[in-house]
This record gives structure tokens, sequence and C-alpha cells, in this order.
């Protein structure tokens, strides 16, 4: 449990890498295999002091803070154990900040079903590392630019900065049937909600949060289209959900997609979404450098476009597109 003691207090001294956090969420950090409801249990009856204060669970640390720890006994699961480390392509890092290339099939944090993701595979890898956290998420099926912040001042600047449009993202996608603009803004507000076997699905509703997308056309063949989105919001499933409401679904999307079709295009060799994360371009949050990134397509998705290319005769794109990708 870090250092914590099961006999004595522990007193730990706030650094820059929790400045500004929640007490109860710093906790949860350091007091690796407690339960959550003992940790907050801890909070109300104040034996967590900072600074020799009570304080409750909305306190946010300062440096310097001194915080009081009381003993913990409970019976330590080696769960770091079962995280396998594991080294991401890395396209970018400095002290701030780290980009990796996500690969397609990989959560990028552990949960609903799934014991581990990028996040803690990738602390498994960096024992070193004070911070380490998702700066955004993209979905498990979805490949590509992932930013993970290294510092906290880092972390909530790029929250405003994705909450204000101030970072740019654009996807490529394969899409079923044959996309007519050159470019098209699609203003539709989706809706989150859940099956009825409790998994998280998203549809475009007149009671949902307004999202927006600019499609890009990059190029057409007799049955599918390859389109670039930029996003202007990051609702969840957003590139999916609209893409298919206007009827051109993700090649390869199995809750949205065309289920008949995806198999076979499993058979064809396309056995995942074709959906990569492939530029961000943003001011660095501490710096204010401008930053490009890019993450050209994974190989599975280019031989797939090559396939296509051969099976079908493209009528929109002069291959210059196609050639960059």
């Amino acid at each position: 449990m870090n250092g914590l003691s099961k006999d004595s207090a522990t007193w730990l001294e706030v650094g820059e890498e929790a400045a500004g956090q929640r007490i109860d969420n710093f906790l949860l950090r350091v007091c690796k295999g407690v339960p959550k409801s003992h940790v907050y249990r801890i909070l109300r009856s104040g034996e967590v002091r900072v600074n020799k204060g009570r304080i409750g669970p909305e306190y946010r640390l300062n440096i310097g803070d001194a915080v009081r720890v009381p003993p913990i006994r409970v019976s330590e699961r080696p769960l770091q154990a079962l995280v396998p480390a594991r080294e991401f392509a890395v396209v970018f890092e400095d002290e701030a900040l780290l980009v990796v290339d996500k690969p397609a099939g990989v959560a990028v944090h552990g949960g609903s079903g799934v014991s581990f993701g990028v996040i803690e595979q990738l602390r498994r890898q960096r024992p070193e590392a004070r911070f380490l956290e998702l700066a955004h998420r993209l979905d498990r099926e979805t490949s590509g630019l992932l930013i993970l912040a290294k510092k906290r001042a880092a972390l909530t600047r790029l929250h405003d900065m994705f909450r204000d449009g101030a970072i740019h993202k654009r996807y490529l996608a394969l899409i079923r049937g044959r996309w007519q603009n050159p470019m098209q803004h699609v203003r539709l507000p989706l809706l989150k909600y859940l099956t009825a076997e409790g998994e998280r699905r998203v549809s475009v509703s007149d009671q949902g949060k307004e999202a927006h997308s600019i499609v890009r056309l990059l190029a057409r063949w007799e049955n599918f289209s390859l389109v670039e989105v930029e996003l202007k919001t990051g609702r969840t499933h957003q590139i999916r959900v609209h893409l298919a409401h206007l009827g051109f679904p993700l090649a390869g999307d199995d809750k949205y997609g065309d289920f008949p079709a995806n198999r076979d295009l499993a058979r064809a060799g396309l056995k995942r979404m074709f959906l990569h994360a492939a530029s961000l371009s943003f001011s660095h949050p501490l710096t204010a450098r401008e930053i490009s990134l890019r993450a050209p397509l994974p190989p599975e998705l280019r031989d797939f476009l090559v396939r296509l290319a051969n099976a079908e005769k493209r009528d929109y794109g002069d291959g210059s597109a196609l050639e960059s990708l």
C-alpha cells in the first residue's frame, strides 16, 4: 500500500503531483487494495487529518500539506502482479505529457468486466512515475492517439481544453455506403442509456446533449467510403452513432453496425472496427507550445484498404489521401 503502516498512523507530505486533488481521491490512490467504503469511513470518522485538522472528503490538497492516514489492516491481494507491464508506441513525451498510439482491442482503463487497461499497464511499466492519469478516453475498439498527463496541473488544463474545444481531434473511419458530400457538418444531440442487459449505448435524441461532427470524404468505392471525422464535441460513441444514424455504419462496428455485413468483412480480413484516432493538434497545457501529432493507420486497416481498392472501383479521391495515411 505504498508504504502505509498497518500498525501505526502514517504521515504523507503532499507533492506537486497531488496538489489540487480531493482528499478522497488521494486516499483511494494511495490506499491500494482498501475498499472504497473503508476509505470514506475513516474520512467521516475524523481519523484522516490534514495539517493536524479534520477535513471533509471534498477538501483539495495543497503542496506541503501533511496528511495523517490511520493504520489500515486489509487482506491484500497482489492486484498489481495481475497487471502485466506493457510498452505502447510513444508518439510524444515530455515532463508533463505522454501521448501513445493505442492499439485496438485494449481498454484505456479497467472496469466494466475489464481487469486492466492502458493506464494500469503503463503505471506497472513505469513504477517510478509519481503521477500518470488519462486526459481523455478512446473506445476499446478504437486505435490511435491517447493523451496522458504526467502532472496534475497539465491534467487540469487538458480537461479545460477538451471541454472548450481547444484540442482538435480527427479520426479516420471506413463506412458502409456511398457518402456524397465532400464536407458535411453533423449536429445531432446524443443521449446515453442502458440496454436491458445493462450495456451502455447511445442514441440520437432531442433529450440528449449537443454533439457536432465534421465529416470529410477522402475516398469512395462502390460499397464503402473512407472519411475523416473532426470532433467538435467529445460525446460517448459520437462518431459511431452519428454515422450509423445517417445510414452509414462503421465497418466492423459490433454495437451500431451492420451485423451481417460485419461477418462478411471478418471473412474478408477486417476483424475489428475501422475507426482510428489519426491526429491531434493543441497548445501544450503548460508551455503553450503548438503540438501537432499523427498516428499512421495500423497495418490491418491499411491492408484492408488495399484489398478494397483491388476489389472495388474508386470513384472519388485521387489516391493522394490514401498514400498519406
